[in-house]
Parts: C-alpha cells; sequence; structure tokens
C-alpha cells in the first residue's frame, strides 16, 4: 500500500511523489520508507524496508520528460546496440507526472564508487578510461548516431557556434534603458562580450581544427565529471559504469576527454590521456599531438562557457533576475582562469615518480 511511503521525499515541494510511489511499490512490493538522503539537485538515495524482511536501496532522480526519455535511450538502447548494456546506469523503472511536468527514474544504487581525483588510483582510472574510449570508438559512425543527435544534440562545432551567437544576442538586451546597469555591472557585460566576439571571428578557425583533428563524430556522455564514473569492485574485478547521461549527444572525442581530464590535477592529465590513447589505438584510431589536442579541448570549454552566458543573461533580460550578474562574474572568471588543458608534468611530481 502507498501509504507505507507517504513520508517519501515530504515536503521538499517535488510534484509526481504519488507517481513515484506507485513505481516503487510495483517495483519492491509492499515495503515502507526507512531513511532518505539528497545526493544532489533532484536526486536521492531511498532505503526500503522489505515486506518479507531486508532492505533495498535505490536512486531516485527527477527529469524533465526530454531528459528522461534521453537516458531511457541511453540505458535501453544506445548502450546495449555497441555490447555495453552493463556499463551505463540501470533503469529500473520509471514515473510520469500525470500532468507531464516531470519524470522520476528509479535506478539500482551502484552505492559510492565515484573516482576520486584528489588522489587518482591508475588502475581505477585505467578502467573508467577503458570504458569512455569503448563508447567513443564503438559508436563512431554507428547508424543510430541520427537518432542520438535527435534525443540529445549536437556538441560539435555547431554547439560552439550557436552558443557563441545566442551568447551574444541575450547579453547584448542586457542594457540601458532597459536595465539599470552600474558601472561594475556594465563593465562586466562588455568584458564578456568582448570575449564572445572574438570567439566570433574564431569560428572559422575552430572548424577548421576539429574537422582535420576531431576525428569522427561518436556518442558523447557530455558530462563527464569524475563524479558521473563509478569503478566499483566485483568478484569479477574493477568494473566501471558511466551514470548521468543528460547531457547525451553527439560530436568530437575531445568534448568528453577535456571535461574529465580537467577534473583531475594537471600533472595527472598526461597519463590519463596516455591510457586513453593506448585505448583508443586498439581501434586503430591515432589521436593528434598535444597542441591540436589543447586547441579541440579550448574550443570545448569555450563553447560550455558561453552557452553558460545564455541562461543568466536572459534572465536579467526578461526577468531583472537579481542572481543574473553573479553568475555571468562567476563565468567570467571561468574564463580568465582557463589554461591548456594539457602541460608538462612539474619536476616534483616527476620526481615523485
Amino acid at each position: 500500500m502507498t501509504e507505507n511511503l507517504d513520508g517519501l521525499l515530504e515536503g521538499l515541494a517535488q510534484t509526481g511523489l504519488s507517481e513515484l510511489r506507485q513505481s516503487l511499490e510495483e517495483l519492491c512490493g509492499t515495503c515502507r520508507l526507512i531513511e532518505q538522503k539528497k545526493l544532489c539537485s533532484r536526486v536521492y538515495r531511498v532505503r526500503l524496508g522489505m515486506a518479507g524482511g531486508g532492505a533495498r536501496s535505490v536512486i531516485v532522480k527527477r527529469l524533465d520528460p526530454a531528459v528522461a526519455e534521453r537516458n531511457r535511450l541511453v540505458a535501453e538502447h544506445w548502450l546495449p546496440a555497441i555490447g555495453l548494456a552493463e556499463s551505463g546506469p540501470a533503469l529500473l523503472g520509471a514515473a510520469a507526472e500525470r500532468h507531464g511536468q516531470c519524470v522520476w527514474h528509479v535506478y539500482e544504487d551502484l552505492g559510492d564508487w565515484a573516482l576520486d581525483p584528489r588522489a587518482p588510483d591508475r588502475e581505477r582510472v585505467r578502467s573508467a578510461v577503458n570504458l569512455i574510449a569503448q563508447v567513443h570508438t564503438r559508436f563512431a559512425g554507428h547508424p543510430l548516431l541520427p537518432e542520438c543527435r535527435m534525443h540529445g544534440g549536437d556538441l560539435g562545432v555547431a554547439f560552439f557556434n550557436a552558443s557563441v551567437r545566442d551568447a551574444i544576442r541575450t547579453l547584448e538586451s542586457v542594457r540601458l534603458p532597459a536595465i539599470d546597469l552600474n558601472p561594475e555591472q556594465a563593465s562586466l557585460r562588455d568584458s564578456l562580450l568582448a570575449r564572445l566576439y572574438r570567439l566570433l571571428g574564431e569560428q572559422a578557425m575552430r572548424a577548421q581544427a576539429m574537422l582535420a583533428a576531431g576525428g569522427p563524430e561518436t556518442l558523447l556522455h557530455g558530462d563527464l565529471w569524475s563524479t558521473n564514473t563509478f569503478v566499483r569492485d566485483t568478484a569479477r574485478g574493477l568494473e566501471a559504469r558511466l551514470i548521468d547521461w543528460d547531457h547525451a549527444g553527439v560530436g568530437p572525442f575531445s568534448y568528453d576527454l577535456s571535461t574529465f581530464l580537467l577534473r583531475f590535477p594537471a600533472d595527472d592529465r598526461p597519463w590519463i590521456l596516455d591510457l586513453y590513447r593506448a585505448a583508443v589505438a586498439q581501434a586503430g584510431w591515432r589521436l593528434p599531438d598535444v597542441d591540436e589536442l589543447n586547441l579541440l579541448f579550448e574550443t570545448a570549454e569555450y563553447a560550455r562557457f558561453a552557452n553558460r552566458v545564455i541562461w543568466p543573461a536572459a534572465a536579467l533580460a526578461m526577468e531583472h533576475a537579481e542572481w543574473g550578474f553573479e553568475a555571468l562574474a562567476e563565468i567570467a572568471q571561468w574564463f580568465d582562469e582557463l589554461r591548456p588543458v594539457l602541460v608538462a608534468p612539474s619536476a616534483e611530481f616527476m620526481e615523485a615518480l
């Protein structure tokens, strides 16, 4: 009976809870809530007491309907199509809010096995990198790529171009007399616009670099932080899983690899790149040199930065949202702090080897 789950996410202003409770009972039978823990925005670990004794832990996540469909396709269609069905999140159930506002997904609880970038274990990183390389190489040229692009999006040069143009358009709308800007705010807007116009002028150069060195289009995870990269100990040895495919799309390997490498200290990135280089070589891929890679990585990061400008700028222009300038200041700091992803390891690091 669903009343055994009445306390589930109670008081957290979440929609679709009755549908989620029903889905959990269909999955687990008669059960009761033991505890729940918020892991991040809209994601919770839920521990349930089973009618026959014992307990079961699952992860529940609230998604926009389109993102929920993307995640479902990854788990049930795209990864199985390349023989990696067990390498993504195990989707156990889904519950759509009756008015279509959201969809709740119920996932297997994999535990706390996310990679630790502060003290990377080489064998665990190797396991994760091998899985990332398999996704990239097996999906290159795959006939499902049009479907992936339709449900996920394009994260290649089209993403860079559209993000820069849209960022300029929305940021230019943040102006007097519609919005009263103080000198500091006007300076922030103008400095960001100057950066974006420089990127606009570099579109052709970056597109050519991506065409020459970016390799074939493939399926991208799209948000390859270490927190989305799990490596578990199992009876068969280390097992890598990639979770949270909310931003999956189509584009060059460099988009994913840049995100992944930047989660680790600069001194560790060369040996992690070497692992990826060796893994993709098994499929006949040859990565470009370091200078070309750095340009590809920079393009990916600038595309992400530009895309992030759009939303606070639009909120300022349309709603005069107070948080908009704080968000833009943070993005400006990202631009200031971006350095080449790949640099020579420090002398101290080399001495410690």
